[in-house]
């Protein structure tokens, strides 16, 4: 993803790579031949990089467990620093979650999260089609994708978004976790099925997992007056049924269904205009707080009201006090 987010920044007018930092110096070097940095910008100490560089904008790269500590040495290390663009899942716990907004928020430090999707051309063309009443008033949401966790937030924020950014009522879920799935450091269900309500009682639900296919596309729409859908099965990014007779149109936007350059002019955008990015972390922190919830109300065999009021990871405290034991991959069969 560092590579992904390079380039974005090198098709920026406005910005130029001119440091990067990994603990494998071997990978850094990589890194900076492969995107044009010099010798002397390669640093396996993300803070002496800060030192050093002085950087405006840093993009964090890492796994999902270290994102919140770096965020913050970052944002107190940095002098000069502007903005933090960092990968999804916002951080392993909600606290962490919670924790590097406040640190960046009380340091004037703009933080992104790369839900790429959400400013993507055919996320946007969706939640146009959902704003102008093309299908009515919305009533329902259903999304599928592999987990709740790491792909589900990119999912579940683009319901938060053709929806307006709405506040969350409850969540419900369940969850199965019997082989090992961790991805980038860090747990994730085998299969879940949730559901939860908005404020404005609109539902949503989301199957994760390989078999959760019987919603066959990543993301449905349906209002009172039709339905949308947005990479349905077959060659069209998006799918519009405007009533019940009425047949399907297939439209295709031409552009990528995840934009990291799109992205990237987000972050700058926020800057240049100070105004609040589309991938902003407080849209980031409500999209993850659903997994969350989804996670808890699995622990908690119930609904789970919001505000969310848990500091853990469900899902990563149950393994490790025994309560899920999901068997170990062999990693030579994978």
């Amino acid at each position: 993803m560092a590579y992904r987010h390079a380039r974005g920044y090198d098709e920026h007018p406005d910005c130029v790579s001119v440091a990067c930092a990994d603990i494998v110096e071997e990978n850094a070097r990589a890194f900076a031949d492969r995107n044009g940095i010099d010798d002397a910008n390669v640093f396996t100490d993300h803070e002496r990089m800060l030192e050093v560089v002085n950087p405006d904008v840093v993009s964090v790269c890492t796994p999902v467990p270290t994102h919140a500590d770096i965020v913050v040495d970052c944002t107190e290390g940095g002098e000069t620093l502007q903005a933090i663009h960092c990968e999804k899942p916002m951080a392993a716990t909600p606290g962490d979650s919670r924790r590097m907004k406040t640190v960046c928020d009380e340091n004037g430090v703009q933080l992104t999260f790369n839900h790429q999707r959400r400013v993507a051309t055919p996320s946007q063309r969706v939640a146009d089609i959902v704003e102008a009443g093309r299908i009515g008033d919305p009533t329902r949401l259903e999304l599928t994708t592999k987990n709740v966790f790491d792909s589900g937030t990119h999912l579940i924020d683009l319901c938060n978004l053709v929806l307006g950014d709405p506040a969350v009522e409850w969540v419900i879920g369940q969850i199965d976790y019997r082989t090992e799935n961790v991805r980038y450091g860090h747990h994730n269900e085998n299969e879940a099925f949730v559901r939860w309500r908005y404020r404005n009682g609109v539902d949503a639900v989301a199957a994760t997992g390989n078999d959760a296919d019987f919603i066959d596309c990543s993301l449905r729409v349906l209002g009172t007056g039709g339905e949308v859908e947005l990479n349905p099965d077959g060659d069209a990014q998006i799918c519009l049924k405007l009533g019940p007779t009425d047949p399907w149109e297939e439209l295709d936007t031409g552009e990528p269904l995840a934009d990291i350059p799109a992205a990237i002019v987000d972050v700058i955008e926020g800057l240049e205009t100070d105004s609040e990015p589309a991938l902003s972390a407080d849209r980031a922190l409500a999209a993850l707080e659903i997994s969350f919830a989804a996670y808890e109300s699995s622990r908690r065999r119930g609904r789970v009201d919001f505000p969310l009021e848990i500091d853990d990871n469900p899902l990563l405290s149950m393994v490790e006090n025994g309560d899920l034991t999901p068997r170990p991959v062999d990693r030579d069969d994978e």
